[in-house]
């Protein structure tokens, strides 16, 4: 069993930056994949940028490429995702998905099997 754990999230005007962090923890060593996705209430889980456990390949959905930085810190087991000018349609609960799987897809929520509680990102306009 893998436990993740999300924290950073917050409100924020538009073009200001928030960090938020995944904690990674239990059976990290089966870990492939860490990845981010984002939902509004009514609205599927979105993707919006994974990283492998060993530290590549990275993917970002094209939306927040150039804004949005995905990076792990291996000696604390974090996940982070910076995210600079932020915008008012990044608003969205911030959830982080892990998987043991190396056939899995990257941008398929479905391809997750471990989540965490979310956090919330609220960018005003």
């Amino acid at each position: 069993q893998v436990q993740l754990v999300e924290s950073g999230g917050g409100l924020v005007q538009t073009g200001g930056s928030l960090r938020l962090s995944c904690g990674v923890s239990g059976a990290t060593s089966s870990l492939y994949r860490v990845g981010w996705f984002r939902q509004n209430a009514g609205d599927e889980r979105e993707f919006v940028a994974t990283i492998n456990w060993s530290g590549s390949p990275i993917f970002y959905e094209n939306s927040v490429k150039g804004r949005f930085t995905i990076a792990r810190d291996k000696s604390k087991n974090v996940v982070s995702l910076q995210m600079n000018n932020l915008q008012p349609e990044d608003t969205a609960t911030y959830v982080c998905g892990a998987t043991d799987s190396g056939l899995s897809w990257y941008s398929r929520g479905a391809s997750y099997n471990y989540w965490g509680q979310g956090t919330q990102v609220t960018v005003s306009s």
